[in-house]
Parts: C-alpha cells; sequence; structure tokens
C-alpha cells in the first residue's frame, strides 16, 4: 500500500471519528435541552411560588428550582447563566444566587442581572451573594480585627501552598486568581449594576437575614467551606426588588 492510500484511509478514519463524536454531542445536547424542559415545567405547573436558584452547585434548596452550569444532581437543571434564560417573562417570584456572579466577566454578570430582572414577576425580588472586594483590599492597610487577623491565617494555611507568612498581598492575590474568579465586585458596583438592570429598592443586606421570609437563611457557603465566620467576613450580600 502506498503512503498516498494509506493518508487517505487515515483522514477517511479521522473523518468517521469527528462524526461519531458530533453525534454523540449532538445527542448529549438534544438530552440536556429534554431532560431541562420536563424538569423546569414540572417544577412550574407544582409550585405557586416561583423561586430561580442560579449556580446551586451542591446546594439543593427546597422548593426552589436549582440551576447550575455544571449540575451535580439529577434534580437540578442545566443553566448557563452568560446565555438567555430558558423562561418566559415574568415567571418567578424570587431568584438567588450564592458565590456565583463573581465566576464570569462583568458584562455577562450585567446580563444575568438583566435576564434575572426579565424572568421575575413584578414586586418579584433578587438576592445576590458575593465577595466584597473592598473587605478584601482593606487588609492590604493591615487586619482590622481579630476576625480579618484570622480570615489571613485561614486563607492562607488552607490555600496558599508554599507561602509561610500571614500578609494581605497574598491573601489578595489568592481571591483574584483562584476559583475560577473573573470579576469581584464591591458594594457600589454591584449596587449599580442591579440599578442598571432596572431593579429599585436596592439594599445591602446581613448574610442569612431579610425582610422576605422567602428570602431567609438561604446562605451556604459557610458550610460549603466548612466556615461560617469566615464566609460571613468575605461575603457581600444584596437584595433588590423588580418594579
Amino acid at each position: 500500500m502506498s503512503f498516498r492510500e494509506t493518508l487517505k484511509r487515515s483522514d477517511a478514519v479521522v473523518g468517521v471519528v469527528k462524526d461519531a463524536r458530533r453525534l454523540v454531542g449532538a445527542v448529549r445536547h438534544n438530552n440536556t435541552i429534554g431532560r431541562n424542559g420536563r424538569l423546569i415545567r414540572q417544577y412550574l405547573q407544582s409550585h405557586e411560588v416561583r423561586k430561580l436558584h442560579i449556580g446551586a452547585g451542591y446546594t439543593m434548596l427546597d422548593g426552589w428550582l436549582c440551576t447550575d452550569l455544571e449540575p451535580r444532581f439529577n434534580s437540578a437543571v442545566f443553566l448557563d447563566a452568560t446565555k438567555p434564560f430558558p423562561f418566559e417573562d415574568a415567571t418567578f417570584d424570587y431568584v438567588y444566587s450564592e458565590h456565583m456572579i463573581e465566576h464570569i466577566p462583568y458584562i455577562d454578570g450585567m446580563f444575568m442581572l438583566r435576564e434575572c430582572f426579565r424572568v421575575l414577576k413584578p414586586g418579584g425580588s433578587v438576592r445576590i451573594a458575593t465577595p466584597d472586594m473592598k473587605v478584601l483590599l482593606n487588609l492590604y492597610a493591615g487586619p482590622d480585627g481579630p476576625v480579618a487577623e484570622q480570615y489571613m491565617h485561614w486563607i492562607t494555611d488552607r490555600f496558599l501552598e508554599g507561602v509561610h507568612v500571614y500578609k494581605p498581598q497574598f491573601v489578595i492575590n489568592n481571591a483574584f486568581t483562584n476559583w475560577g474568579h473573573r470579576f469581584l465586585y464591591d458594594a457600589e458596583v454591584l449596587g449599580a449594576a442591579l440599578a442598571e438592570s432596572g431593579f429599585q429598592d436596592v439594599r445591602k443586606v446581613t448574610t442569612g437575614q431579610s425582610t422576605e421570609p422567602q428570602l431567609c437563611g438561604l446562605e451556604s457557603h459557610g458550610k460549603y467551606i466548612q466556615d461560617e465566620a469566615m464566609a460571613d467576613f468575605e461575603t457581600m450580600v444584596f437584595e433588590a426588588r423588580k418594579p
């Protein structure tokens, strides 16, 4: 067999493999769409008060439609928050997201907030929890109190392999470069983003607390990282209302 004939046969084999991969990908995509549609319909038909959880991860909130880019549970729905949400306008009473928006670029975060606004009913509320950049940057001036000092030690000991000094430079760099973070907010920027997306009554609230019972006790980042005090230190929470 000549080299040219061998190459042609190899190209044919490569083509078959590529076609097979495309077919498998298409089947998986169609299965995901079908499964998503079924789970969404079941949720909307069985819940009078409708609540959307974006970026659920390992936290499945009872009574919420829990979604994630990589669903960890069969009952969770695939949702790419940087793309149009697969819901009609004014579908939900509440939307909630915790430690997720910082994992996408600012422009995509704005798109996500506008989609949250779109799918909320008039009078509905959004709740966003995310790391507070100001709290983290304030460490550079020196830890202000025992909790800040504890946070620096906790981050260094747990996440900064090979670092043997407790310096804010390392902790701050870690916040920007670890865990897939793409954009960190402070209160001014997140509040402005919510307002620009159409929300009113934009306010910073306490972790785990809300004037709306449906939004109380939602934060679980402390359980995930196994330290409630450290989660409270680094996290800010905002709520806002769709008029």
